[in-house]
C-alpha cells in the first residue's frame, strides 16, 4: 500500500494529548507520548474501566466488520482509524473477502508514520491510508473516491470518533455530508461514549480533557440515535457496545464489570 501524504504534512504535536495516542496507551501500545499517558492516567483515576472501554470498541469494530463482510460489503472507509493495532479492519474484512477495498483515514501524523509499514493488503484487495480530518469531509471523500467506487456500497466506520466532535463543530452535519455521496446499500458504523450511566465521572472527564485542549462531547442514547436518522438500523439497533451481536466475537475481559458507558449501532442507507 501507499499512504496518501500531502505536501508539508504536519509535525507530531507532543505538547498536548491526542485521542488516537491515548487510545493506543489504553490498549497497551507504545506509540504514545508522556502527555498522552499523563492524561490517560487522569482518566483512569476517574474510571478504571477506560482501557476496557477501548478494547470493547475494538471488539465492536471486529464484529461489525465481520458482519458487513459476511453480508456482501466489499468497500470500507474507516475515519479516525487510530494507530494500527492487529487485527485491524482490513485484516478482518479481507480474511472473509480477499477482494475487499479499505481506506483508513486519520488526522494524527503518528498514524501516517505507521501506516505504510502496518496496513498490508491481500493481493486481491486494496488497503490505503489517507491523511485527513473528519472535520473536512470534502477532503475525506475526495481521497476515498480515488480508491473506492462510491457508486457501489461502502461501509463508513466512525468508531469511537464523534464524541470528540461537538454539536457546535457540526457533528451531525459531518456525518450527513460523508453519507450523502455513498450509494444505496452503504452502511454507517458507529460507537460513541455516553454520560448516561456515570454523569459525575463523565462531567469530570470532560472538564479535564477540555483543559488539555481536547473536546469530549458525550451524547445520550437519543442524541446518538439521531446520527442514524433516515437509515435502517441493523438488529439489535442501538445497543450498549458489548451487546451488539456478541456471537460474532469473543468477550472482552472485564466488560461485564458494570455497564460499559457507550453505544454502538450499524445502519443501512436505502
Amino acid at each position: 500500500m501507499t499512504g496518501q501524504e500531502p505536501a508539508g504534512a504536519p509535525e507530531i504535536d507532543t505538547s498536548k494529548p491526542h485521542p488516537a495516542r491515548m487510545y493506543d496507551w489504553y490498549l497497551g501500545g507504545k506509540d504514545n507520548y508522556p502527555v498522552d499517558e499523563a492524561m490517560g492516567r487522569q482518566m483512569l483515576a476517574l474510571d478504571p474501566r477506560v482501557p476496557v472501554m477501548a478494547r470493547v470498541n475494538r471488539a465492536f469494530m471486529h464484529r461489525s466488520t465481520r458482519w458487513l463482510a459476511e453480508n456482501g460489503v466489499r468497500q470500507f472507509l474507516d475515519v479516525g482509524t487510530g494507530i494500527p493495532t492487529e487485527p485491524n479492519l482490513h485484516q478482518i474484512a479481507q480474511r472473509i473477502a480477499p477482494d475487499s477495498r479499505v481506506v483508513y483515514c486519520d488526522n494524527d501524523p503518528i498514524v501516517l508514520a505507521h501506516a505504510a509499514a502496518l496496513l498490508r493488503s491481500t493481493p486481491d484487495g486494496v488497503t490505503e491510508y489517507l491523511q485527513a480530518d473528519v472535520r473536512d469531509p470534502d477532503a475525506v471523500l475526495e481521497g476515498a473516491g480515488k480508491i473506492l467506487d462510491l457508486d457501489r456500497p461502502v461501509a463508513l466506520s466512525l468508531v469511537a470518533l464523534l464524541h470528540f466532535v461537538s454539536d457546535e463543530d457540526g457533528a451531525h452535519e459531518l456525518v450527513d455530508r460523508l453519507l450523502a455521496p455513498l450509494a444505496p446499500g452503504s452502511y454507517l458504523v458507529m460507537t460513541h461514549a455516553t454520560a448516561d450511566f456515570s454523569p459525575q465521572e463523565s462531567a469530570a472527564a470532560t472538564e479535564k480533557l477540555k483543559a488539555a485542549g481536547v473536546t469530549l462531547a458525550l451524547r445520550s442514547r437519543e442524541r446518538f440515535t439521531r446520527f442514524f436518522d433516515g437509515l435502517e438500523l441493523v438488529e439489535p439497533g442501538v445497543a450498549v457496545v458489548p451487546d451488539w451481536h456478541p456471537e460474532l466475537g469473543d468477550p472482552v475481559p472485564g466488560q461485564d464489570d458494570g455497564v460499559i458507558p457507550g453505544y454502538g449501532a450499524v445502519g443501512r442507507k436505502n
